[in-house]
């Protein structure tokens, strides 16, 4: 199958998953409080930038040209594997080894993995990764009052 059919199939399959988003969120309810913003409108925003986006990925499908370089195909795939293990070990290891570290390992890999090893690079990836890391924790644990898993308990 051709780049160009996939990409046009994929488009009519998010449109519908967007139109049922549509569609179903008018079944939820609306605010109690009287408030414009309700827990209906979050699925319906979505359902409606899905479409928006499968329209211009339609568009974009005819436009394209497939690529016959197999190397830059391949090199893509290990890139694309490297990143859903990290997912995978990301998510079954959040609470066994924290929110913050196991975050800080996923951002870490997936940007070493997404850009091009150059010197230094890795310095400014774990900066950039540490950071983020860091600051959404303190930002929804200290500021929101939520629960995210800390440090382990091994590590203190």
């Amino acid at each position: 199958m051709r780049k160009g059919s996939f990409d046009r199939y994929a488009s009519v399959v998010f449109a519908l998953i967007g139109a049922a988003f549509l569609f179903e969120s008018r079944n939820i309810a609306k605010s109690a409080y009287g408030s414009e913003v309700g827990p209906n409108v979050f699925p319906f925003l979505l359902g409606l930038i899905l479409i928006l986006l499968s329209v211009k990925l339609f568009l974009e499908s005819f436009k394209s040209v497939q690529n016959k370089n197999n190397d830059r195909e391949k090199l893509m795939i290990k890139r694309f594997l490297i990143i859903l293990i990290a997912s995978i070990l990301y998510a079954s290891l959040l609470e066994t080894i924290g929110y913050l570290i196991s975050t800080f390992i996923f951002l870490f890999v997936s940007f070493q993995t997404m850009e091009k090893v150059e010197k230094g690079g890795w310095i400014k990836n774990a900066l950039i990764a540490g950071a983020f890391s860091f600051c959404v924790y303190y930002l929804y644990v200290v500021v929101l009052k939520g629960s995210l898993p800390g440090l382990p308990v091994w590590f203190s």
